[in-house]
């Protein structure tokens, strides 16, 4: 397994600094691992501090009242959560559960926020990560509002594209039944789109990977200019 340091020298959050800045986070960290499906916390837990993704996947999402799921980000290796906590004091907004079997670190508040009085960095660090995830939450307010389904894919696709450096081949990062929930949709809708999308020539799909074949095609049906 690697070692506590290694691993804490790879999360972008604690980029720049030094070997002796990452012994004093790793005296801090509580290492943990879950199996899958284990939930990290729920909404309203007491937020006592953040977490980092080692190894493994996890989602974060929140439960409507009559049981439905809404999964607002799904995390991987080197992404923090429930970095508000260490600024707000306050509850956790959603719920934490792995989809798969994961290695996660655990930094306490009170321990974490002794470090960041001494290295004003880190505090930057938290709040450009924290500034990216308000901008996809933004994202995603403005998709699930404004745009029909196929727009959501679309955009989807085109983002996940993006960060894979404009690759027009992509691996899906979650099944299609998360990514169903992620777009505020249910399986069966999502299956059709994809048939849909195949049928007029804008991607192929094979399992988990889609290869664009109409980026501007794509671009827009995102956008709302053409439609399905």
């Amino acid at each position: 397994m690697k070692k506590i340091t290694d691993c804490i020298a790879s999360i972008q959050l604690f980029k720049g600094m030094t070997a002796e800045n990452h012994e004093k986070l790793a005296m801090i960290v509580v290492d943990q691992e879950f199996n899958r499906g284990k939930l990290i916390f729920s909404e309203g837990d007491e937020g006592r501090g953040f977490y980092v993704v080692i190894s493994g996947k996890v989602k974060i999402f929140k439960l409507s009242l009559d049981g439905k799921e809404q999964i607002l980000h799904i995390l991987g290796p080197g992404e923090p959560f429930a970095e508000v906590a260490v600024f707000t004091g306050s509850s956790f907004p959603a719920n934490a559960m792995t989809l798969e079997k994961s290695r996660i670190f655990f930094f306490p508040k009170e321990s974490f926020a002794d470090l960041i009085a001494q290295y004003p960095s880190l505090a930057m660090n938290m709040l450009a990560t924290l500034s990216f995830r308000l901008k996809q939450f933004t994202h995603m307010i403005e998709a699930l509002s404004l745009k029909e389904v196929p727009g959501r894919l679309a955009e989807y696709i085109l983002l996940t594209s993006r960060q894979n450096g404009e690759s027009h081949e992509i691996q899906l990062p979650m099944s299609k039944t998360l990514l169903a929930s992620l777009l505020g949709t249910i399986p069966e809708t999502l299956s059709r789109i994809f048939g849909k999308m195949v049928k007029q020539g804008l991607i192929q799909s094979e399992g988990a990977m889609i290869t664009i074949l109409d980026m501007d095609g794509l671009e827009a049906l995102a956008e709302g200019e053409m439609r399905l």
